[in-house]
Formats: C-alpha cells, structure tokens, sequence
C-alpha cells in the first residue's frame, strides 16, 4: 500500500506531461464561395517558365490540373491561400485529397520566407482514392540555407498546393485542409 501511495502522484505527473489531442481544426471550407476566392493560381511563368495549368474549385474540391516544364527555368503549377493562420499548438496539416498516383507537394510560407523563391515543403503521392494524408510540420523542409529548419507555427502565412520540378502533366484535387493541433 505505501508503495502504491508514492506511485499515485508520479503516475498523475506522467500524464499531466502527454500530450493531449484535440479534433483538427479546419481550415479551408472549399464549399464556401468566399473562400474560394482566398486561393490564388500561378505558375512559373511569374519568372519566364513556360508551364502552364488551371485551378478550379467547384463541388467543394480544389482541382489543379496542367502541364509542369522545366524548360526555361521554370518547373511548377501551384493554387496558394493566403492570409492562413495556423492555430497555436499545431503540429502537422492533414488534408484529404486524390489524384494520379503522383507526388505533389504543400508548400508553406511564413515570416521568415521573405524571398519569393523561398518556402517549406512536403511531398506526398496523391492517390487515385480519396485519402487523408497527415504531414508533421517537423517534416516540412527549408528551400534554403538562410530559413530556420523547421516552420513555426504562428509564423505560417500560406499554403500552397504544388505539382513541381520535373516534366509531367499534373492532376490532383484537395477536398479538405486541417491542423492537427496538440494541447
């Protein structure tokens, strides 16, 4: 007995230092018109690159389709919001999304991306299903040397979804866009 007395209280510190998961919190509703209007698509031509594409939003899912080339400097198609918040204690970005098997990428923005070449990525295949997919901020990675390692959180000021740096046609669609936020 005096031994279970002495545990309690180390076993209530233990679980009072895990961390506890809350639901994800949405962050793109892609069936609101006005957030479709928060989406932005560009491609490299923004810098003499020749790819070229489309972003829809209809039925409430982002499609980006075209043709990626790295033929004159160039090599991508993105669909970018703007003005994205990241809520505090976010650890990964889970979205939902289907599409020709190959890999595309979430691209991040923040603070310290003041460049316009500069940003945090992460790839992922994108499936002929839907599927959801879940990417740690951990595993997002600077485009360079001069950004931090890793994104922060409150830093976070876009998202894009990105068919990037080789020669192929792109098809993938996202449905749904959440943080997975530990507390």
């Amino acid at each position: 007995m005096q031994v279970m007395k002495h545990m309690i209280p180390a076993l209530m510190l233990m679980l009072s230092a895990m961390p506890l998961s809350a639901d994800p919190v949405r962050l793109a509703d892609l069936s609101d018109p006005a957030e479709a209007r928060q989406w932005r698509f560009f491609t490299d031509g923004v810098m003499g690159g020749v790819s070229s594409g489309t972003a829809v939003i209809d039925a409430g899912r982002l499609s980006l389709t075209g043709t990626v080339s790295t033929a004159n400097n160039g090599g991508f198609i993105q669909v970018r919001r703007e003005a994205l918040t990241l809520p505090d204690g976010t650890d990964a970005l889970r979205i939902r999304v289907r599409g020709d098997g190959q890999t595309y990428y979430l691209h991040l923005r923040t603070s310290a991306t003041i460049l316009p070449w500069q940003y945090y990525q992460a790839g992922f295949t994108a499936p002929p299903e839907w599927a959801e997919i879940t990417l740690p901020l951990g595993d997002f990675r600077p485009s360079g040397a001069l950004l931090p390692r890793a994104p922060s959180p409150g830093a976070v000021r876009s998202v894009a979804l990105v068919a990037y740096g080789r020669d192929h046609s792109a098809d993938v669609s996202l449905s749904d866009l959440w943080a997975e936020v530990t507390r």
